[in-house]
């Protein structure tokens, strides 16, 4: 069950895909390296012009895996540095076990992302030494140490997460942790009653279609001309990761496959696998759009946002492809849809908070037709011209031309005092009856 539910998530397949193109390149690598393809091949000019193109292909391929990596190193490394109580329970998230705390957590956790990082940087090394070299200049000291660095690093910072001290299971899961972080994680109980106040939508929806851009024209603008910057603020807002992290990241994604690949290519001395190996790179930048139709299915899950079935009954093809095809709407319709709502964790809340909650419903003899809120009233208080401010005096048949902004428990609305709704009371001097 829980591999059935690996493989359906759509990271995991882009991973899979990856691995599959790496270990068939690595499987040619060995096959020429052993000689076994000497009778497939006999020529060696062949074998090793062969040899160089599946080298500068696998290298590609490492390459890419290290650039879309580093933005979410670099910034575990800067949530390191400044160690803040978020920032530990993120890292917590990450490297420790049931994000738990540990003891010298700090050190920990450094160790593991600076191997992280050296795993990004001897690749780099690697790949210069292919790019800058051919394959009969090509120093062999460096590169079999980059290789060597390579491997080494990231298996031993995967055995140190989940056999070291971040990964072992604690006497105590809930261990005590310093006053500060405790205060700082603490929430506010003004924080509270406010949230216990909000009104939470069970069933919130799009704002407007896919194609509604005229609907907002800034936001829709924004979208065509800065679709990274939008995209990272609007995920960072809405819950899902840094704002940087996201836009370096989506940028890569659309660029780093042309210019590793189109490098790549001009290292191999095969005109069909010289074009083949551009062509994918173009097509990756082409597919980096999905990267934003990814966010758009796990936006829609967090927060119960309807599904729309129009790729063959799948919703999550539906929100990759109109990421893929129309990017711009896309993006333009998530961020009304966030701009409508009040976020807050995993739901939407109605705009303007306890403020909205707390509507006014007027009775029937008092004209009222609907609920009065803050920012408009009914329309027939203001029919009589006198009535020029929020403090008007009422009409005298008791209806009040205007109310104000009230509390769950405090009086809802101005006007005269109503003798039919005031409760009996008991005279405070009684007369002595003769």
């Amino acid at each position: 069950m829980y591999c059935k539910n690996w493989v359906k998530h759509p990271m995991n397949i882009a991973l899979l895909v990856w691995l599959f193109f790496v270990a068939v390149g690595l499987l040619v690598l060995f096959l020429f390296m052993t000689g076994l393809l000497d009778h497939t091949i006999p020529k060696s000019s062949q074998r090793k012009r062969w040899t160089e193109i599946t080298n500068q292909i696998v290298n590609a391929l490492f390459t890419i895996m290290c650039i879309y990596q580093h933005p979410k190193l670099f910034h575990h490394l800067v949530l390191l540095c400044r160690w803040r109580s978020t920032d530990v329970a993120e890292l917590r998230k990450v490297y420790s076990k049931n994000g738990a705390p540990r003891p010298n957590e700090w050190a920990h956790m450094m160790l593991v992302v600076l191997l992280l990082h050296t795993t990004c940087f001897s690749q780099y090394g690697l790949c210069g030494i292919y790019w800058g070299y051919s394959s009969e200049s090509r120093p062999t000291w460096p590169q079999i140490l980059f290789i060597v660095l390579g491997i080494a690093a990231p298996i031993a910072a995967g055995i140190y997460v989940v056999y070291g001290p971040l990964g072992k299971k604690q006497e105590s899961e809930t261990d005590v942790e310093s006053p500060q972080m405790a205060a700082a994680a603490a929430p506010d109980t003004d924080q509270l009653k406010t949230r216990n106040k909000r009104v939470v939508i069970t069933k919130p929806e799009w704002v407007g279609g896919l194609f509604d851009c005229w609907d907002d024209l800034t936001v829709a603008s924004l979208s065509v001309f800065c679709t990274l910057c939008v995209f990272g603020w609007n995920m960072e807002r809405l819950g899902f990761g840094n704002m940087y992290v996201h836009i370096v990241t989506f940028l890569l994604l659309c660029v780093a496959p042309l210019l590793v690949f189109s490098v790549a290519a001009i290292n191999i001395d095969d005109d069909i696998a010289r074009y083949t190996t551009g062509v994918t790179g173009i097509l990756l930048c082409f597919c980096g759009l999905l990267y934003g139709g990814f966010w758009r299915i796990q936006m829609r899950k967090r927060f119960k946002l309807p599904a729309n079935p129009f790729c063959c009954g799948y919703p999550a093809m539906t929100d990759f492809m109109q990421w893929l095809f129309c990017w711009s709407c896309s993006l333009a319709q998530e961020v009304r849809t966030g701009n409508f709502y009040d976020i807050e964790e995993d739901s939407f809340h109605q705009k303007g908070g306890e403020d909205e909650s707390s509507k006014l419903h007027p009775l029937p003899r008092e004209g009222g037709m609907g609920p009065l809120t803050e920012s408009s009233s009914l329309s027939h208080s203001y029919s009589n011209p006198h009535t020029g401010n929020s403090n008007s005096k009422p009409h005298s048949n008791g209806t009040a031309t205007n109310c104000v902004r009230i509390n769950i428990d405090e009086a809802a609305c101005g006007g005269e005092k109503d003798d039919s709704m005031t409760p009996p009371l008991q005279p405070l001097v009684q007369l002595r009856t003769p």
